[in-house]
């Protein structure tokens, strides 16, 4: 979980990749950078993320079978909001109690 800006977005076959610069890591289990790259698995522009927009973003490591691909992957069931100083307050609350 981490707030992020949107920087830059591109279709990549398959997939949407978004550039992004990593702003606050909330909680995570790899280690993030201050830029990277996160894969959407569509073309269709959903979830709907604006170049320039911050968002509070859950996504996952996906590692491929062979351990040739290493990525940052937001999946359908992943949280993509608008980051908001609530919703800043209510991550750091639930942090607390995980």
């Amino acid at each position: 979980v981490f707030q992020g800006r949107i920087l830059a977005r591109r279709l990549v076959g398959q997939e949407t990749r978004y550039e992004v610069e990593v702003k606050t890591p909330y909680r995570h289990r790899f280690p993030l950078v201050p830029w990277e790259y996160m894969w959407v698995p569509n073309t269709c522009g959903c979830p709907p993320l604006r170049e320039g927009g911050e968002y509070l973003l859950m996504a996952r490591r996906h590692v491929n079978y062979e351990r040739t691909l290493n990525r940052i992957l937001l999946q359908d069931d992943g949280y993509a909001r608008p980051w908001t100083p609530r919703e800043d307050r209510l991550v750091w609350e639930a942090a607390r109690h995980c």
